[in-house]
């Protein structure tokens, strides 16, 4: 197939709006599917989503969660620790936020800070990091064991596609919000990061919680592969529903509901 630029000037074979639209909303369909599932047999998973800045995490997360449940697939997207975190156990932050039965929890970065962003700028020691590597895949074990579903999704962008990101974000004013602190150094220190996920992976890469690679280059094939990815890691079938009928309106104590709003503060209706 011919390598085309797609809208986003991701250098991928093209994938129209239109179908990708349509198999995203398939999907979507399915994790609606799949939220019952989880909420019928009270399962508890955790999804970790890292990568390099400007990967695609947050666009993937998006895609996952715009059609589910706030309150079955739950959003966890910490800030910096503050110094009384700082003083806890480096993990302890974290845990609070796991699930209880039927919930989803999706981690928007994760402990493996410490792995990337912490050792790479220096906001943690050698030794700490040294001892996370190790301690780790034994933490991660335990919550394995605990009956936790553990996924692990690394996104992988390329060289020349994050520049091209970063340089969106410097451009447009819609995108200079996802800039941060951390951004610019981050596209200086490329290699660095790179041998920083080559040490978390042959660490971390586990039977018992495995890392999954997502290409993302191409920001709709990337969402579109994950998802399709997430639904068969995680068996689900229908659940039953009872038959939903609307009830009509009862005319028990009518009177004109209107009438009140009269006079009241509405908005212009410019559109």
């Amino acid at each position: 197939m011919a390598k085309t630029e797609d809208k986003n000037g991701n250098g991928e074979s093209k994938l129209k709006r239109k179908k990708y639209e349509k198999e995203l909303r398939r999907l979507q369909a399915e994790l609606c599917r799949l939220q019952e599932w989880v909420k019928h047999k009270g399962l508890r998973i955790i999804i970790v989503f890292e990568g390099r800045d400007g990967a695609g995490k947050g666009g993937t997360i998006r895609a996952i969660t715009e059609r589910v449940s706030p309150r079955v697939f739950r959003l966890v997207a910490l800030p910096a620790p503050s110094d009384r975190e700082k003083s806890q156990m480096y993990i302890q932050r974290y845990m609070q936020h796991f699930p209880a039965a039927g919930e989803i929890v999706i981690f928007d970065r994760s402990w493996y800070n410490r792995a990337g962003v912490e050792y790479v700028m220096g906001f943690c020691t050698k030794e700490q990091h040294r001892r996370f590597l190790e301690l780790c895949p034994v933490v991660e074990a335990y919550i394995v064991d605990g009956g936790i579903i553990l996924i692990k999704y690394w996104l992988e962008v390329g060289n020349e596609e994050q520049e091209r990101r970063f340089e969106a974000r410097i451009e447009d004013p819609l995108r200079q919000w996802k800039l941060s602190p951390i951004d610019l150094p981050s596209r200086e220190k490329w290699y660095e990061y790179s041998r920083a996920r080559d040490m978390m992976l042959e660490a971390t890469d586990t039977k018992h919680a495995p890392w999954y690679i997502v290409h993302s280059d191409n920001k709709r094939k990337a969402r579109l592969n994950c998802i399709a990815h997430l639904l068969k890691l995680i068996p689900y079938e229908k659940v039953p529903r009872e038959t939903v009928r609307l009830p009509k309106r009862s005319d028990k104590h009518k009177y004109d509901d209107q009438a009140p709003l009269k006079g009241r503060h509405f908005i212009p209706e410019i559109y």
